[in-house]
């Protein structure tokens, strides 16, 4: 049963993985293209559809996450800093379906380039989360 729960666990996570690195890429399309009304509903629709998809995918990722912990009881810091990762990384999903959310409103969102930057950031969290589950250094 384990390996079950963590195969879908990781498929789970990879979704939610896509989410955030394809959401702030329609983010870049909206603030570069956003004058034509047709595109940017188009964009803001496929986002909020994206947006909607990663909620679920989190859910399930953390119940199936959560029932893992319960049967294993998983101790150690490396367990923390990896949650302590997780955490950031939904706060960079929040941030960015907020954006989503100012852009459907009418405001302006940042400019392209830094959407580009901001793009990049869940990468900085996916690798020391890989590591830290594969090393299970301390």
């Amino acid at each position: 049963m384990y390996l079950w729960l963590k195969t879908f666990h990781l498929v789970f996570v990879i979704a939610w993985m896509a989410v955030l690195f394809y959401l702030p890429r329609i983010l870049v399309n909206i603030a570069e293209g956003g004058d034509e009304p047709a595109v940017r509903a188009r964009l803001l629709l496929m986002g909020r559809r994206l947006a909607r998809f990663g909620h679920v995918m989190f859910g399930l990722l953390f119940v199936l996450g959560f029932a893992m912990w319960a049967m294993l009881g998983f101790k150690g810091a490396w367990m923390h800093a990896k949650l302590t990762l997780v955490a950031l990384l939904l706060a960079y999903g929040v941030m960015i379906g907020r954006w989503l959310k100012a852009a459907e409103a009418g405001y302006a969102l940042p400019t392209a380039k830094a959407l580009r930057w901001v793009n990049e950031l869940p990468l900085l969290a996916l690798v020391p989360i890989i590591w830290l589950v594969l090393a299970k250094p301390f």
